[in-house]
Formats: C-alpha cells, sequence, structure tokens
C-alpha cells in the first residue's frame, strides 16, 4: 500500500512511540487521525506535526469505553469518507509481582485491580479499536492494514503477569483477524518491541541504564522511529498479513 494521501489512525498517538509512528507516517504523506486520551497532548501533537506540513486531527478518547470508540470511529469515518490503516498502539504498566512471601507467610498479591488496569486498555482497548476500525475499512470499501503492538513480554515476563497476558492476547487476535478479514481485503500485523528508548528509560539511573544497554546484543536501546519503520514496513508490503515482526537488537526475554 502506498502511504500518500491514505488515512491513518493511531491510538496512543500524542506521545512516545505513536508520535514517532505519526511522524514517518505522516512525511510520507498519510493523513494522520491520531487518538489519545489526552486532550492537551492531542493538541501539542497536532500543531508540532501541522508545524512539518503533515495533516494529522486529534480525536481524545478513553478506548476502554464502548460507546466511545464507536462514536470516534464513526467520527473519523465522517471526517476523512475511508479508513486505511490502524495502529492499536495505546498501552500501559503496571508492573508488579504475582505474590510476594515470607518465611512461608504471603504478604503481598498482586491486585485484581492492578491485573484489570492493564488487560482494559492494551487487550480491550486494542479489541474494540480493531473491530471500528475493520468495520470502517469494510463500509468504506478500504482494503486496510491492523496492526497491533505487541511487545517481547508476550514470550513471558517475570513482575509482568498483566502486561505479558495482554501483549501475548493481542498478537494472537492479528492472527485471528488476519484469517477472518482476508475475505474484505484487509490485512494484518503485529511489532513486538524490546527496550525502546522512552521517558522512562531517560529517567533510569546511568548505572541502571548502562546494564540494560549492556543485555541488548547490538548494544544500545532501540529508537521510536525503528519501531515506525517496521509500521512502515507491513503497510508497504501488500504479502504480509497475521504475522510478528520483533524489533528487539537480539535481546529475547
Amino acid at each position: 500500500m502506498e502511504l500518500n494521501n491514505k488515512v491513518v489512525a493511531i491510538t496512543g498517538g500524542a506521545r512516545g512511540l505513536g508520535l514517532a509512528m505519526a511522524q514517518r507516517l505522516g512525511r510520507q504523506g498519510a493523513r494522520l487521525a491520531l487518538l489519545d486520551i489526552q486532550a492537551e497532548a492531542l493538541d501539542q501533537a497536532c500543531q508540532a506535526l501541522a508545524a512539518e506540513g503533515i495533516d494529522a486531527s486529534g480525536y481524545q478518547v478513553n478506548i476502554t469505553d464502548e460507546a466511545e470508540v464507536e462514536a470516534v470511529f464513526a467520527a473519523i469515518k465522517r471526517d476523512h469518507a475511508a479508513l486505511d490503516v490502524l495502529v492499536n498502539n495505546a498501552g500501559v504498566l503496571a508492573d508488579g509481582m504475582l505474590l510476594k512471601a515470607k518465611e512461608g507467610t504471603v504478604n503481598a498479591k498482586m491486585s485484581l485491580a492492578q491485573f484489570q488496569k492493564v488487560i482494559d486498555v492494551n487487550l480491550t482497548g486494542t479489541f474494540l479499536c480493531g473491530r471500528e476500525a475493520a468495520a470502517v475499512m469494510v463500509e468504506t470499501g478500504c482494503q486496510g492494514v491492523i496492526i497491533n503492538i505487541s511487545s517481547l513480554a508476550k514470550a513471558g515476563n517475570i513482575g509482568q503477569t498483566n502486561y505479558s497476558a495482554s501483549k501475548a492476547a493481542v498478537a494472537t487476535m492479528a492472527v485471528g483477524w488476519a484469517r477472518e478479514l482476508a475475505r474484505y481485503g484487509i490485512r494484518t500485523g503485529v511489532v513486538a518491541p524490546g527496550v525502546i528508548k522512552t521517558e522512562m528509560t531517560d529517567a533510569m539511573k546511568p548505572e541502571a541504564l548502562a546494564r540494560l544497554e549492556q543485555a541488548v546484543p547490538v548494544g544500545r536501546l532501540g529508537q521510536p522511529d525503528e519501531i515506525a519503520q517496521a509500521i512502515e514496513f507491513i503497510i508497504a508490503n501488500d504479502y504480509f498479513s497475521g504475522r510478528c515482526i520483533e524489533v528487539d537488537g537480539g535481546i529475547r526475554l
């Protein structure tokens, strides 16, 4: 698929990886619909993109709310009369051990609320946005692409019961969608990032950051644009569907 003049929706598009995706795809001529829960961040992102000559519109939405998701995709359909690509990028972390014990006595457990918060955003939000994007694609005759952002944690990771479960699930959903939606000309894909340079890694102590970098075979953290490059590849390659690209610098959990 050529990106020029294509309508691309990105959840969590106002910051971090989502904004890096918006910048790369927008520079290829895509018309962007950025979805985020924070209105101020959306405004700032759209202004920054507009300064580059990129066409970007912001849509405030809580992706865990079914009615809000239905309404925002209806608005995208109304505003753009098409939807060619969705990148399900929005996600949260709420790390913690399943339980902690001392001398045979359990003194802490991951709460249901801590587990459910991550599942609601990462998994339910991806499901709702994927469903509504597919509906718009079918109704507008767009043979589009839906890309879910997973993580290397999908293989299972200590202290991330909730996050790992959600990221494994969004990867497998994309496989099912590839088979279900092929009849409509819709492809799917998954990108599983490794350790990427973000605000969180920027705030780490230098010695902790150095240890983290040493654990990556290529010797450094990934850059947000390197994830965006993988997104661009999936969109461009019309024979790619239902598969996962791991962009991790050689590390494997």
